[in-house]
């Protein structure tokens, strides 16, 4: 039987009993209906699974025995920083979810000219949260001990104009080369995704001004959200784990 994977938000030590927080317990004691004597897995994020004893087991709390530590692998070489231009309904969801999945570290909403998301204030805040929740989520299911961050979300040029070390890659049909053209000195990318519409002429001569590599999947048209996907699974595939 599988053991479930369960993120903990607190230090996890060998040998200690400790109190799940109010989600872990809630997904524990209400959903998965765990009883004492049960295993499950903690993880906090510092790249380790738990092992861990049930002791008690309520809907509301949960105390478990920390039996082991084991050091996680499941991280890509490949360390990618996805600026994705906020997209509508559950697509910003769907590929938050799915990048995690396949192994993305660090995600930056971003606001553009034809981005078609209006949020600000508290309601992009609790948006964040929310997104930052999904990635936890991910994590869960995929094996994964590390917590990649939703950053806060910003302008686009704001992104474009940050100081970094990794190869910048923006998609655009007129790429004369594609993912397999590339060469990642130092195993790190930054990757733009535009909004539905795309980026606008200004944008794209921006980011052309602060050196993005402009790169192309092939000859269809993609949707923002299958575009995230497929190039962070081809850039996964030549640089990363996967294959």
């Amino acid at each position: 039987m599988r053991v479930p994977r369960i993120y903990q938000q607190s230090t996890i030590s060998i040998g200690t009993s400790l109190m799940l927080d109010a989600e872990a317990a809630g997904h524990v004691g209400r959903v998965l209906r765990m009883s004492p004597g049960e295993q499950l897995r903690l993880f906090n994020g510092d790249g380790h699974d738990y092992l861990c004893d049930i002791i008690s087991a309520s809907k509301k709390n949960v105390e478990v025995q920390v039996l082991s530590a084991t050091a996680n692998d499941s991280e890509s070489p490949l360390n990618l920083h996805l600026g994705q231009v906020i997209s509508r309904g559950d697509r910003m969801d769907f590929t938050i979810q799915k990048s995690v999945e396949l192994g993305v570290n660090t995600i930056t909403p971003l606001f553009s000219e034809r981005c078609g998301v209006k949020l600000s204030g508290e309601r992009l805040e609790k948006k964040i949260q929310q997104w930052q929740k999904i990635v936890i989520s991910a994590c869960e299911q995929s094996g994964r001990s590390v917590i990649p961050t939703v950053r806060p979300a910003m302008q686009l040029q704001q992104w474009c104009e940050e100081p970094t070390d990794a190869v910048k890659l923006n998609l655009h049909p007129r790429a004369s080369y594609g993912v397999n053209g590339l060469s990642l000195p130092n195993g790190k990318a930054r990757l733009l995704i535009g909004p539905e519409g795309g980026l606008s002429a200004d944008e794209i001569t921006m980011t052309e001004q602060h050196q993005f590599t402009e790169i192309q999947l092939g000859p269809r048209v993609l949707r923002t959200e299958t575009a995230a996907l497929t190039t962070i699974s081809a850039l996964q595939l030549k640089f990363g784990d996967l294959g």
